[in-house]
């Protein structure tokens, strides 16, 4: 119920006179036992309190409606869905997590299209510029600093319009994390140096994005739409725009990021969400205490009614040219915002449909007439006030031929919808699925929750703010009919992605170099498009029949419960793990099977034989699975060195329908000869694409070629495709088939009976001890180089695992501190653990415009200093630390597949250690410091006896690149000196760098497990 409420019988006047609205009676599934409350501070602060007792990690959110999409990841984006249909994503300022933590996240309601005119990318600015200090606490890694020391992380992103600023950190460090992060609303510094220093990490960011197909393509739709339209500016910035033409224009970028924080950083734009284990009435004066000072700056919450693509931007089309040999055909039609109809869900009805991927769908007609193997198509917001409807389809070699017909059975299929008028059995189904997705919604983790979350503060009511998204409850279909108008040749924009089109490329645009050429749609093409009627093979699809129906929980029998998985059926062919969910009780299981076979991974033949066979399988099946999928049942096929995995989760009801249907299909599996051609095409074009990936990618690509005992590479494979033939796999599948054995687990939702109802690894490279060697690759598409660094630390054990992480915890926050704050290295800094077939070690990858020699020396100065910074930190800071890594490795599995992945990664590595958390953390209570420093200076000290280091230096040889651009004299200008160190063993054949080369034993298993079938594969 909305109103006041008492707060245990005692509420401090400052909490009375800071809560303008208090709301308890918001709405959430039934199986959803934390607990809930909304406020509205008197500063109109929106707040969304999470009181869950069982939690082991806390978070917090903010959300300020300013902003543009700036969010990190070390996987790179890839562009799969080009022009006019990609989530905003840049990198963020941050990303230091050790492991899901207590969570908070605000919310500000400004973005880069708020960004001043001649400032280009401030706000993104802004976002990193928070992290460097307050007025309170003005060391510049103290946040990050606090965040580690307890077993946290923290992150940002900014949108288009708002930007999202987010940490975690264990239950009892909840208020003063919280204390450090209100500063940054409060009074951030923006210290002269800082700003200086960190404008090299938003252009390091800037340039490790330029040769990114995904943000070329967005910042192209941004470039070519109304040029006086905010969403045609460029968000991310670099240090053109952020430094050296305010220079020159004597713009103090220092003064305006104070000036953009005091106009936009207002309490009345922000939301905040935190989770905690304390009471609801403990969280709301903790939040009261903290946040009401924010000041309220009644600033207007921008909107921008009047769409980007006017009309001097519609029937028009683009050819792109991109860095990747892409083939994909884009298209937009401009829509209003249609948030305010959210109880209705115009939009996803239609996206439900027109990206639908069953018989009689707009995909099924593409794949037969071979031009296309994937659609999306959906609505989208772009900012608060205008919307897209985009589809999206990747193109075949023939397909990119036929854009024109390609986009004609596009309005075939909505004149289809319109002859069929909008259908209520369509809304209902599509109500029951998002309402069953919203009852038996999986926990996710703290950070994720409240920074997925907290926007719905500025999105729906107070009471809505979890169902929101989810509930339908209106059947509108005169919305329907609406949104359908706005689908039409004349509203439409498109764009052909191709590097064919580099030919006919006139244009280049102004931030990332895109080529392009645009060009009105001749009047013949549009009349043409206009005439389009009902076709024969597009129809609505067919009633779901996987929508579960039985929602009950299976019988714990007395006895049968284990806490860990178990052998209830061992043959000669397979072998089959179980474990009942007593955790998680939701209606879900998860299904996982590996098909082992020594011929999956033979040589670079067999290894194309069995991706394409499982390509071709998954691509076979996709239009009978589509609408499992659709109804929370999700499957997945992959191969590995060993053979293939087939993994099965969801809704346990009718999941052994799916799993008998694929097994069906695979047993009598026939190949079609026309979509062979077009899978085993776009699998020799991803081959030859990985040259575009990130320094950071190769980096870690070569560095797991050269550790591993038996590896094909990309160009082993690419060679053995010319051998790829349709007779050969037809031939080859009936023998992959043949010579199966078959390790299963089966956990979740069901009982013994119902689970029943339904080997040899490889080994690691052994580097010999006192080694030091590196391997130099080139890379012509990026200007930065990238450095890994691979200190080798022999077998896993109980012992080892817990030093290793441990001086990694140690060691995290001051590696990124160092190498990326202080001396600017590059945008991309990392350090953490690298673990394979059984043997670990610690590595750093940094991506820098600096010559990996160069970095190489800065990562050993780092290192060497690391035994004083261990020896002299205080006790008390150590044992932070340990517990740290102890909330970290404790922190229990939020949902049932992550629990089903830890079991299954046991079982696949054969070495079955279960309860590995609670056996480690024990043996990590007893380390001191001492044993870590022992631990370093034997492995990873420059003169330790047992050191193994392998480097991977990637170097960039494209314009500007650290391998073409002279070498720069080093000054260290205060920094710390790099020890003397013997030159590396430079590395000119993998092959025969790998046999000179021992090998390590395997893991021997936790628990003892009978062998004796798997000699009879």
């Amino acid at each position: 119920m909305m109103g006041r409420v008492s707060m245990s019988g005692v509420e401090s006047d400052a909490v009375v006179g800071a809560v303008k609205r208090r709301v308890d009676n918001i709405v959430k599934s039934a199986e959803d036992k934390r607990q809930y409350r909304a406020l509205e501070l008197s500063n109109h602060m929106k707040v969304l309190l999470i009181s869950d007792t069982s939690t082991d990690k806390s978070a917090a959110s903010m959300d300020v409606n300013v902003g543009e999409c700036i969010l990190f990841s070390v996987p790179a984006i890839e562009c799969v869905i080009i022009l006019f249909w990609k989530p905003l994503i840049y990198a963020s300022t941050q990303s230091v997590c050790t492991g899901e933590v207590m969570g908070y996240t605000i919310y500000l309601y400004t973005g880069h299209m708020s960004d001043p005119q001649g400032l280009p990318g401030l706000a993104h600015f802004l976002e990193h510029m928070l992290f460097l200090g307050t007025d309170k606490y003005p060391a510049e890694n103290e946040y990050n600093k606090f965040l580690s020391e307890h077993g946290g992380g923290s992150n940002a992103c900014t949108f288009s319009d708002h930007t999202n600023y987010y940490f975690d950190i264990v239950p009892e460090q909840l208020p003063g994390a919280l204390d450090r992060f209100a500063q940054f609303f409060l009074c951030p510094l923006f210290t002269e140096s800082a700003t200086e220093r960190e404008v090299n990490a938003v252009n390091s960011e800037h340039e490790k994005n330029v040769p990114n197909d995904s943000w070329r393509m967005d910042q192209l739709e941004k470039s070519t739409a109304r040029p006086e339209h905010p969403f045609s500016k460029f968000g991310t910035g670099n240090k053109e725009t952020l430094d050296t033409l305010p220079k020159e224009h004597g713009v103090n970028v220092r003064s305006e990021l104070l000036a953009f924080h005091d106009a936009w950083y207002s309490s009345n734009m922000m939301a905040l969400a935190v989770l905690g284990r304390e009471s609801l009435d403990e969280l709301e004066q903790l939040v009261v205490a903290l946040f009401s000072a924010v000041r309220n700056k009644q600033v207007e919450v921008p909107r921008w009614p009047q769409h980007p693509f006017g009309p001097n931007q519609l029937r028009m089309k683009a050819y792109i040219v991109p860095v990747k040999d892409l083939r994909n055909l884009g298209i937009t039609f401009p829509v209003p915002d249609l948030h305010e109809h959210y109880k209705s869900g115009p939009g996803h009805y239609l996206s439900h449909l027109i990206g639908h991927e069953g018989p009689g769908s707009l995909l099924s007609l593409l794949k037969s007439q071979g031009w296309s193997s994937s659609l999306v198509g959906g609505a989208r917001t772009g900012s608060r006030g205008f919307g897209f409807f985009n589809i999206n389809v990747d193109l075949t070699e023939e397909g990119i031929e036929r854009v024109d017909d390609i986009v004609a059975l596009v309005f075939d299929y909505i004149a289809m919808l319109r002859s069929e008028g909008p259908q209520e059995w369509i809304f209902q189904e599509y109500m029951d699925i998002v309402s069953m997705h919203f009852r038996f919604k999986d926990k996710e983790s703290p950070r994720g929750y409240v920074s997925g979350l907290v926007h719905n503060l500025h999105e729906f009511p107070m009471e809505e703010v979890l169902s929101g998204p989810y509930l339908l409850s209106e059947w509108r279909p005169e919305l329907v009919d609406m949104v359908l108008g706005y689908l039409c040749p004349n509203n439409i924009r498109v764009a052909v992605v191709g590097q064919k089109f580099e030919a006919i490329a006139d244009s280049s645009e102004k931030w990332y170099g895109t080529r392009y050429k645009l060009e009105n749609i001749p009047e013949d093409i549009l009349e043409r498009w206009e005439r389009s009627r009902s076709n024969p093979d597009l129809a609505l699809p067919p009633r779901n029949e996987f929508i579960p129906t039985n929602f009950s929980l299976a019988t714990r029998e007395e006895g049968e419960l284990t806490t860990h998985p178990t052998v209830i059926q061992d043959t000669p062919l397979a072998r089959v793990w179980f474990k009942q969910d007593d955790q998680f009780l939701l209606p879900k299981a998860n299904i996982s099977l590996e098909f082992v076979s020594p011929l999956a991974y033979l040589d670079p033949g067999t290894c194309n034989m069995t991706y394409m066979f499982v390509q071709l399988f998954k691509d076979a099946l996709n239009e009978y699975a589509y609408a499992a999928e659709l109804a929370g049942l999700r499957w997945e096929l992959s191969n590995t060195k060993y053979g293939m995995v087939l993994a099965v989760g969801g809704y346990n009801n009718k999941q052994h329908v799916l799993l008998e249907r694929i097994m069906d299909k695979m047993t009598g599996f026939k190949v079609d000869p026309r979509r062979f051609d077009i899978l085993k095409e776009n699998y020799v074009r991803g081959l030859r694409n990985f040259e575009a990936e990130q320094p950071y990618q190769h980096a870690v690509y070569y560095l797991a070629v050269l550790l591993a005992e038996q590896a094909w590479t990309k160009e082993e494979l690419l060679a053995a495709t010319c051998e790829l033939t349709l007779e050969r796999v037809e031939a080859f599948i009936p023998q992959l088939l043949s010579k199966l054995y078959v390790e299963c687990l089966i956990h979740g939702n069901t009982d013994r009976t119902g689970a029943l109802e339904l080997l040899l690894r490889n080994r690691e490279l052994r580097l010999a001890d006192c080694t030091h060697f590196v391997l130099e690759v080139t890379n012509k598409l990026h200007r930065s180089s990238c450095t890994e660094i691979y200190y080798q630390c022999g077998l896993q054990s109980t012992e080892t695992n817990m030093l290793l992480e441990l001086l990694v915890q140690l060691l995290t926050e001051p590696c990124f501190n160092i190498l990326r704050t202080q001396e600017q290295l590059g945008y991309i800094v990392f350090s953490g653990i690298r673990r394979s077939n059984g043997v670990q070690g610690l590595r750093v990858i940094v991506q820098s415009d600096r010559h990996p020699s160069y970095v190489d020396r800065r990562v050993e100065a780092f290192l060497a200093n690391m035994a004083h910074y261990i020896a002299n930190m205080s006790d008390q800071e150590f044992e932070r630390h340990k517990e740290a890594l102890v909330a970290q490795r404790l922190e229990k599995p939020k949902k049932l597949s992550v629990l089903s992945a830890r079991y299954w990664s046991e079982i696949t590595s054969q070495q079955y250690h279960f309860d590995r958390a609670e056996v480690e953390v024990a043996h990590l209570r007893t380390l001191v410091r001492q044993d870590v420093l022992d631990f370093y200076h034997d492995m990873i000290h420059h003169a330790a006896p047992c050191r193994h280091k392998l480097a991977v230096h990637v170097v960039s040889v494209a314009e500007g690149g650290a391998g073409i651009v002279p070498p720069v004299v080093e000054e260290l200008d205060g920094l710390m000196a790099p020890p003397v160190i013997d030159p590396p063993t430079r590395i000119d054949n993998i092959t025969g760098f790998k046999s000179s080369q021992g090998m390590f034993p395997l893991v021997q298993p936790y628990i003892n497990i009978n062998k004796s079938y798997q000699s009879k594969l």
